[in-house]
C-alpha cells in the first residue's frame, strides 16, 4: 500500500521556495520595477543578501545549480568585476540605514575564489550596505577547494555558518556523480572552520543517487552525525538530464527506484532524529539549540530561495548571474547567462530580466503554502488577520479540499487546516494539489490525492 502510494505521488512538484514559483515570472517585470522597489526600502526594512558565484573547478554530475566548470581563473576575475559593479549600482539605490541581517554566498563554488578576492568582495559589500553587528554570513563550501589561506579569508570576512555539501561518502557513489570527497577531508574542513570561531555548521546529504543503497546511505548518515553539524539537510536527487545536460553522465540504470528512494529518505530521517536532531519541515534537521529548530518550534520558520530559514528579513536582494531577489512588491531575477549578465551590469549596473508583481491574493496564498511547508498546516484566524479580504474564499477551498481527501493526508481541526502524519511525508505534493485546488487554479498540477 505504501509503495503504491509513493509511486502514485511521485510526479515532480514545486519546491515552493517562492510563491508563485519561478515558472510564473515574466519579462513584463524588469529593471524599472526593481529599482522602484529598491528605492522604496527604508530604515524599517531588514535586508538579506544573496551573492551567486556561478563557477566550479569541477562539475558534479548530480548538480542542478546554475553553474559552469572553468579550469582557468580569468573568467572568474571578469565575473567578479561585474559583480562589484552590480553591488555598487544596487547599493546606491538602497537606504543606507536599512540593516543587512544575513548574507549568503552560493554557487557554484564560492570557495574557489582566491583568498584576496573573497576579502575584496566582502569589503565591496561593506562599502555599499550597512551590516548589523550580528549579521549571519553563510558560505557554501567545497572541501576540495579549501586550504589554510582560504580558511583564513573566510574568517576575515566574518563567516558565521559553514555549509558543506557531502551527498554521500561511499567511493562508488562518489565516482558515479563525479564528487570525490573523503570523510577525512570533510572533517578537516569542519575542524578548521570551528577553530576559527564559526558557530554553525550545516551539511547536505542526498538520497536517490546512483549505486546508493540503504547500507551505504546509513554509513554516510553515521559519518555525518559524528561531525556533530548543527543542521543537516536531507535532499532527494532530482534527475533532470533534459534540463541539465551533464546529468546524462549518470547511469540511469544505477538509480534506485521510487519506493527505494522513499525508504532511503525515511531511514535517514529516523537515524537523524535518533541521533538527537529535530525534524524541521520536510527535509531539514537541527540540534534543539539551533536557531532553525527554535524557529520551527515557535512557528516562525520561513522558506526562501535557499530553502528553510530563520531569516526574518523582509527583503532579499539577489546579486550575480541568475540570482533571485524578493522585495515587498514581488520577485526579481537577474539574467542567468553569465556573458549577458556582465554586459548588462557594465551598461547600467542592473541585470534584472524578469519577475513577478504580487497581488493581494498571491500574498494570501503564499502565506498558506509557506505555512503548510513549514508547519504542516495553518490557522484560519491568522489567515483572516493577515489577509481579511481573501481569507473567506481560501477557508472555503481548504475545507472543500480536506473533505475531498481520500488518503487521509489532511483534515480540519477546529481553527486549523493540518496535514496528518500520513500526509506530512508528501507535504510538497499535498501543497501542490491544494495550490491547484484553490479558486484561481494557479498551481496547474495534475497530481491528484
Amino acid at each position: 500500500m505504501q509503495d503504491a502510494l509513493v509511486t502514485r505521488l511521485s510526479s515532480p512538484v514545486p519546491r515552493y521556495t517562492s510563491y508563485p514559483t519561478a515558472p510564473h515570472f515574466d519579462e513584463s517585470i524588469g529593471p524599472q520595477a526593481y529599482l522602484q522597489g529598491l528605492e522604496a526600502l527604508g530604515t524599517a526594512n531588514r535586508l538579506s543578501l544573496y551573492a551567486h558565484i556561478p563557477y566550479c573547478d569541477r562539475l558534479c554530475w548530480f548538480c542542478a545549480c546554475h553553474t559552469k566548470q572553468t579550469l582557468r581563473y580569468e573568467p572568474v576575475e571578469a565575473y567578479l568585476k561585474g559583480l562589484h559593479a552590480e553591488i555598487e549600482a544596487i547599493g546606491s539605490r538602497v537606504c543606507r540605514d536599512a540593516p543587512v541581517t544575513a548574507l549568503h554566498f552560493g554557487g557554484g563554488s564560492p570557495t574557489l575564489l582566491r583568498p584576496d578576492d573573497m576579502v575584496a568582495l566582502k569589503h565591496c559589500l561593506d562599502r555599499h550596505f550597512a551590516f548589523s553587528p550580528d549579521a549571519e554570513i553563510a558560505v557554501e563550501m567545497d572541501p576540495n577547494d579549501l586550504d589554510e589561506a582560504r580558511h583564513d579569508a573566510l574568517a576575515t570576512i566574518g563567516m558565521t555558518r559553514a555549509s558543506l555539501g557531502i551527498q554521500d561518502f561511499d567511493p562508488k557513489v562518489q565516482k558515479a556523480i563525479n564528487r570525490i570527497q573523503t570523510f577525512e577531508q570533510t572533517r578537516g574542513v569542519v575542524e578548521a572552520a570551528r577553530e576559527r570561531g564559526v558557530r554553525s555548521v550545516n551539511c547536505d546529504i542526498l538520497y536517490g543517487l546512483p549505486h546508493q543503497t540503504m547500507e551505504t546511505l546509513a554509513e554516510t548518515v553515521r559519518a555525518v552525525v559524528s561531525l556533530a553539524p548543527d543542521r543537516v539537510a536531507l535532499f532527494g536527487y532530482a534527475h533532470v538530464p533534459w534540463m541539465k545536460k551533464h546529468q546524462t553522465m549518470i547511469d540511469e540504470a544505477a538509480l534506485p527506484g521510487i519506493a527505494e528512494r522513499f525508504a532511503q529518505m525515511a531511514m535517514a530521517a529516523e537515524m537523524l532524529v535518533a541521533a538527537g536532531y529535530e525534524a524541521v519541515g520536510i527535509d531539514h534537521f537541527a540540534l534543539p539549540a539551533d536557531s532553525l529548530a527554535v524557529a520551527a518550534r515557535e512557528g516562525t520558520l520561513r522558506r526562501n530561495f535557499q530553502g528553510y530559514t530563520d531569516d526574518r528579513a523582509d527583503a532579499l536582494i539577489g546579486l550575480g548571474a541568475s540570482a533571485i531577489g524578493q522585495l515587498p512588491q514581488g520577485y526579481f531575477q537577474n539574467m542567468p547567462a553569465t556573458g549577458e549578465y556582465l554586459r548588462r551590469v557594465e551598461e547600467g549596473g542592473v541585470a534584472v530580466v524578469r519577475g513577478y508583481a504580487l497581488t493581494q491574493e498571491d500574498r494570501a496564498r503564499a502565506y498558506v503554502i509557506e505555512r503548510v511547508m513549514c508547519d504542516f498546516g495553518f490557522s484560519f484566524a491568522e489567515l483572516s488577520a493577515r489577509h481579511p479580504a481573501v481569507a473567506p474564499a481560501i477557508r472555503t477551498e481548504a475545507r472543500s479540499f480536506a473533505a475531498s481527501d481520500r488518503d487521509g493526508f489532511c483534515r480540519i481541526e477546529g481553527d486549523r487546516f493540518v496535514l496528518t502524519a500520513t500526509g506530512r511525508p508528501f507535504a510538497r505534493t499535498v501543497a501542490a494539489v491544494f495550490d491547484a485546488h484553490l479558486s484561481s487554479g494557479r498551481g496547474r498540477h495534475s497530481v491528484a490525492v
